[in-house]
């Protein structure tokens, strides 16, 4: 496998904009790490694909829309024959968890983007309430699919068979 050396960075093209996002904090990065427990072992387990976490560019468009979400997941049936870079297919599920500072563009440019291109399933993590919701594609439009707040499970559609407590995510 070919070897690209990059700088590590956190800019994002976002509409054609360079935006710089800072460092998570630790309490993000909990999350993230809870979830991504979560999931990847539900998906190694039954063989669905592959998950990927952040920093990790995510090519829609070339010099328009490179985004680095926090989890996406790749069902196996839609992964490149060849991985070179990064992600240059549309991912099946991206998740965000929102930082302080993020909430408009977690929740409405990229939302709009993801949207834009097909992503069928979006994940919004709210760490402040201990919400989240799941995004499904309908008809080119995000609604809402499984939602649960402080306590309650979410499902994935894309993620054959997952459920996730989301006490298991916030504690």
């Amino acid at each position: 496998m070919e070897t690209i050396e990059r700088d590590f960075d956190l800019t994002e093209i976002i509409n054609g904009e360079e935006v710089m996002t800072p460092s998570p904090l630790w309490k993000h990065q909990i999350i993230c790490d809870n979830l991504q427990d979560i999931i990847r072992q539900h998906v190694k387990q039954k063989g669905l694909g592959r998950l990927s976490s952040s920093p990790l560019d995510v090519i829609f468009e070339d010099g328009l829309n490179r985004i680095q979400p926090d989890l996406l997941f790749i069902r196996k049936e839609n992964m490149p024959d060849v991985i070179t870079d990064w992600v240059r297919v549309i991912p099946d599920m991206i998740c965000e968890i929102v930082s302080p500072g993020t909430f408009w563009r977690d929740t409405t440019d990229k939302k709009e983007i993801y949207e834009k291109y097909g992503v069928p399933e979006y994940w919004v993590v709210i760490p402040a309430l201990e919400i989240v919701e799941v995004l499904i594609i309908e008809e080119g439009k995000y609604k809402l699919y499984s939602y649960a707040e402080s306590e309650g499970v979410v499902k994935s559609k894309v993620i054959d068979g997952l459920t996730v407590n989301v006490k298991d995510i916030f504690e």
